[in-house]
């Protein structure tokens, strides 16, 4: 069954509102020499054992040029809908971690938040955005998906279809 038209529309604005949320991020990582995700993660409470080790002078900049960078792809993976189900399921697991991250159960960030945030909210989106081949919606999945390359491989054809 087809999408309706209506549909269609809230997939591409989806879509284009967690682009803009990851490129913003982006924005203020890449852009940023003094970001580094140690300082992001140096406040956990919940889950700081977990969390403490990825603060290490050793593994900072690696985690931050992960985290920096990734958000730039994912970003501009969305904004061209190009590749949608994979940087949509790299955005979700990126965003429950940063939702555990600032957990003090069951509480997230403050006493304003509980359970859910806007973590689970984006996350939830991105999974919409999975599920609904959100770039086949004005975007360079549906000319991927034809192309010999991804035609050839049906294991890559996946990443795009």
């Amino acid at each position: 069954m087809a999408p309706s038209t209506t549909e269609r529309k809230f997939t591409l604005v989806f879509r284009l509102l967690m682009a803009w949320t990851f490129l913003y991020a982006a924005s203020h990582q890449v852009l940023n020499s003094k970001f580094s995700v140690a300082a992001f993660l140096s406040h956990t409470k919940t889950f700081h054992d977990i969390y403490a080790p990825l603060t290490t002078p050793a593994i900072d900049p690696v985690l931050t040029f992960l985290v920096s960078y990734g958000h730039l792809l994912i970003g501009l993976s969305l904004l061209f809908g190009l590749m949608v189900r994979v940087s949509a399921a790299f955005a979700v697991a990126l965003l429950l971690m940063f939702w555990t991250a600032h957990m003090e159960w069951p509480f997230i960030e403050n006493k304003n938040n509980f359970i859910v945030d806007y973590h689970i909210v984006y996350a939830t989106v991105c999974l919409y955005l999975v599920f609904n081949r959100a770039g086949h919606v004005c975007g360079l999945d549906a000319w991927a998906e034809k192309l010999p390359f991804f035609q050839q491989r049906p294991v890559l054809r996946s990443l795009v279809g």
